[in-house]
């Protein structure tokens, strides 16, 4: 039985009438890691924050996204809240966008473990350095007391990770996470998503246009172009004996950049 079903989503620009998401149909299963991939503007990261209602108003989102019997797309925005965050979370591929410049990085995180979790903030304090430690980062105690500007953005990105770590959601959409991230701390991340998989048997949809890490984590690929599948399965079978041309040239000419990171996952 599918945790997550897509039936018939577009997207379309309302301003020019153009659809840039185009008829899109996919499951997901649970404890499974679905890899989307595709070249920039294909409609991989579109289509995530569609499904979770986060477009922009302009943009015209139709079709099905049945999540524990609910279809949420249309969704009243108190509705999604209540989804977003615990259950469905998506981290997002510029993570400075996810703090407030304001607040030091333990603010932000106990006050999101407090407000979804509804625990208390000492609480919230061990959790914030529990989740810290999951990603590698060294001196937890000294980051909670920094601003998103005095760290990396790929520090950044290891921060909001944990943070969804910690919530053990149903499904985790993440896009591009390892964007910011050179190989040896994305070997760390990638592996904390496998982790966490084993232990909760949390589903992932992995957005990435690094087919090494997709390679390396997911179960099932679905391949986007031009805002439509062009090929989607099993992702062993995709990579070692694609159909589509367009699949064929995606993994021939991109499969070579990852290469520092293949080098660092078989170091283990």
């Amino acid at each position: 039985m599918s945790l997550l079903e897509i039936k018939r989503l577009s997207v379309s620009d309302a301003r020019e009438g153009i659809d840039i998401v185009r008829n899109l149909n996919f499951s997901l299963k649970k404890n499974v890691c679905l890899g989307i991939v595709g070249e920039s503007g294909s409609g991989k990261s579109l289509t995530a924050k569609a499904i979770l209602g986060l477009t922009s108003p302009w943009l015209d989102v139709r079709g099905e996204a049945i999540f524990d019997g609910m279809n949420l797309i249309g969704q009243p925005n108190k509705v999604l809240k209540k989804i977003r965050g615990q259950r469905i979370c998506m981290i997002l591929q510029d993570a400075m966008t996810a703090f407030n410049p304001l607040d030091t990085i333990g603010k932000h995180m106990i006050e999101t473990f407090c407000g979804i979790l509804e625990i208390k903030k000492k609480k919230a304090k061990e959790m914030a350095e529990v989740a810290l430690h999951r990603v590698h980062i060294h001196e937890p105690e000294q980051v909670l007391k920094k601003y998103p500007h005095q760290l990396s953005g790929g520090m950044l990105q290891r921060v909001m990770i944990s943070i969804v770590i910690m919530m053990e959601p149903d499904i985790i959409i993440a896009d591009e996470p390892t964007t910011a991230l050179d190989s040896i701390n994305q070997r760390e991340v990638v592996e904390q998503f496998k982790l966490l998989r084993e232990i909760t048997g949390t589903s992932i949809i992995f957005i990435s246009h690094d087919l090494g890490v997709v390679q390396y984590l997911a179960d099932e690929l679905l391949v986007m172009r031009n805002g439509e599948i062009v090929e989607s399965g099993k992702a062993e079978v995709l990579f070692s004996t694609p159909k589509h041309e367009f699949t064929k040239y995606l993994i021939n000419t991109r499969v070579s950049l990852a290469e520092p990171f293949q080098q660092s996952m078989a170091r283990r």
